[in-house]
């Protein structure tokens, strides 16, 4: 799959899931990968309120709203390279977002 047709499925909102390979998960790779892109999510869910409470403000910064939109980007391109296959980068992503999102909503990142 291309980066573009990857794009334009972000932007459909079809499932990152769709584009992985066939692989036989055990349960517990399954709800690790899941926790990874929950964790993700949890991070791309802190810049969405990052940037509703600046777009809130009587003036708000458009660079701080730009940043914000660019890192949801960054993230979503990154849930799709999320591999259930490989634990190490699984459990990686999932220490790795998680303190990230708690960093955002911190106003620490």
């Amino acid at each position: 799959m291309s980066d573009a047709d990857a794009d334009a499925d972000a932007e459909n909102g079809i499932s990152v899931t769709h584009q992985l390979e066939p692989y036989d998960w055990s349960g517990e790779e399954t709800a690790a990968y899941e926790a990874a892109v929950e964790a993700v999510n949890g991070a791309v869910g802190a810049y969405s309120a990052l940037i509703a409470a600046e777009e809130g403000k009587a003036e708000p910064d458009q660079g701080v709203i730009g940043r914000a939109h660019a890192a949801q980007f960054r993230l979503a391109r990154e849930r799709e390279g999320l591999r259930p296959g490989d634990p190490h980068q699984i459990a990686t992503a999932r220490r790795h977002y998680a303190r990230l999102a708690r960093e955002v909503l911190d106003g620490h990142a």
